[in-house]
């Protein structure tokens, strides 16, 4: 009969990133109380002053497109404009159709099609003499920086399911890849501790999340906005909030509920005219954009005015049962089993319910319930938290571009899932032979980059422990030098579940 895993060892292994040298025995005497530690605002919070906020993004993306635009009518052999000339500037919304709407603002129509022919690179820069390079670079260099900080990894782990739950797509387009990072870190991590509700609007209102799902240039049809251009509604954002991000597809809701709450949704959008600094890179209502009138939503009718019916529409869901339980669903699929006990779910669901959606109360039924510790050990760490893990457990702090890099290879890039759904994060997802062995590389390159001076054995002790099975030890113990026994030790079973 199998034995159980030190609770040390499952607290870092399931809820958190994986030990360091060291960590196994810090925790040992409370493990679960080393988990609820973690569950603090505190914790979520990246605080590199040297990445951008939202607004400073979008700003820079303004530059970027600006400067672009000047570089290519100069090549051409056209008049230059002003650089400092915002109402010349491009849209920073995917696509080219454009359309004037409310307070001068300049949307486009998004258009997330792919093969549309690459464009030729010019050498832009932003208005400090910087080239804009990958700013997801720079956001995963501060991931990595507070992964292999922290003692655990359960707020990190925390923040990074909701990241993946209200999935965005980075290579949707320009205004995407430069403002996610900011949606992940002024959206998720600053409200995944408090309240679903609070959660909820921030990420719906955020303007990467506008543009990604395009409600940025969804127009009523019957608005002022609808008639004068001719445009109308887009429902992809209606459609994610209710299928994906609240009461999920179980629920029952009909495409009349999509297109209903799509027209609720109208007139939500984003400044992007910097003559209008208090709407510039924010959340703002589009009343001119809006449809008029009732929508009746999951039955019920809603015939508040203006932005106080899509606050309205967005409770509803964000306290609804049917969000409970989905949320629920996915937190124990996520940390626990791809199979989730029913009791388990049972219990998050009604916390979600007893507690109007707090989800500090939510993290901690999680970590505080036996059958969260008892369920075998057979979820795979996701790519993402492999190589978290990896660095944490060598002490490595490899190159952000060699670790984008390597993200891609194990295809799990940052920020970058392949649709709104975000990752799958079952095991038979990232089990595929070739899957294995793009691991088995990575595991060689960061064996290659640890102190050469390590004992593999010594290694395998501090990051494994008593969880080691015979096996395992015996195969580092047979390692031909350090590099295999660390490679060995990354590819065996009790590094890679959990």
């Amino acid at each position: 009969m199998a034995v159980s895993p030190p609770e040390s060892f499952i607290a870092l292994q399931r809820f958190g990133l994986g030990a360091r040298p060291g960590d196994l025995k810090a925790i040992a005497s409370d493990p679960r109380g080393a988990l609820l530690a973690e569950i603090s605002p505190g914790a979520l919070r990246i605080t590199d002053s040297a990445l951008p906020d939202t607004i400073a993004a979008i700003t820079d993306v303004r530059s970027i497109q600006m400067q672009r635009k000047a570089e290519k009518q100069n090549v051409q052999g056209a008049p230059v404009p002003a650089p400092s000339a915002p109402a010349s500037a491009p849209s920073m919304v995917m696509g080219d159709g454009m359309s004037s709407m409310d307070g001068g603002d300049t949307m486009a129509t998004p258009a997330r099609g792919k093969g549309q022919g690459k464009k030729p690179k010019l050498a832009v820069t932003l208005p400090d003499g910087q080239k804009p390079g990958n700013p997801l670079s720079e956001e995963l260099a501060a991931r990595l920086d507070h992964a292999t900080n922290a003692q655990v990894g359960f707020a990190e782990r925390w923040a990074m399911f909701w990241t993946n739950h209200f999935a965005i797509e980075a290579a949707t387009g320009q205004l995407v890849r430069w403002t996610v990072g900011p949606f992940d870190r002024e959206a998720i991590r600053a409200h995944a501790f408090g309240s679903f509700h609070d959660l909820l609007f921030a990420v719906t209102q955020h303007p990467a999340m506008l543009a990604y799902l395009n409600n940025a240039t969804s127009i009523g049809p019957d608005s002022k906005a609808g008639i004068r251009q001719h445009k109308g509604l887009n429902e992809n954002h209606a459609r994610e909030l209710m299928e994906l991000h609240t009461i999920g597809v179980q629920a029952g809701y009909t495409q009349a509920d999509v297109t209903s709450f799509a027209k609720v949704l109208t007139g939500w959008t984003f400044g992007q005219n910097q003559k209008q600094p208090e709407r510039f890179g924010r959340f703002f209502f589009n009343a001119n954009a809006h449809e008029p009138g009732p929508q009746t939503v999951l039955g019920h009718v809603y015939n508040q005015p203006g932005v106080q019916q899509g606050d309205a529409v967005l409770a509803m869901l964000a306290g609804h049962p049917a969000t409970a339980k989905h949320i629920a669903t996915q937190l124990v699929h996520h940390f626990v089993a791809d199979a989730p006990p029913d009791e388990l779910v049972a219990l998050l669901s009604k916390t979600f319910m007893d507690t109007g959606g707090d989800l500090a109360a939510l993290a901690t039924a999680l970590v505080s319930a036996d059958a969260a510790w008892t369920a075998p050990m057979q979820k795979l760490r996701l790519p993402q938290e492999y190589v978290l893990s990896a660095c944490r457990a060598l002490s490595l702090t490899p190159k952000p571009q060699m670790l984008m890099k390597d993200l891609e290879t194990l295809g799990q890039p940052l920020f970058d899932p392949p649709s709104p759904e975000g990752y799958h994060d079952d095991a038979a997802t990232w089990l595929a032979p070739d899957a294995m062995a793009n691991r088995l590389d990575i595991a060689q390159s960061f064996a290659q980059q640890a102190d050469s001076s390590a004992d593999a054995r010594e290694v395998a002790d501090a990051i494994l422990g008593d969880a080691q099975s015979s096996a395992t030890r015996e195969a580092i113990a047979r390692a031909e030098g350090p590099v295999q026994g660390l490679a060995i030790l990354l590819m065996s079973p009790e590094f890679q579940r959990r």
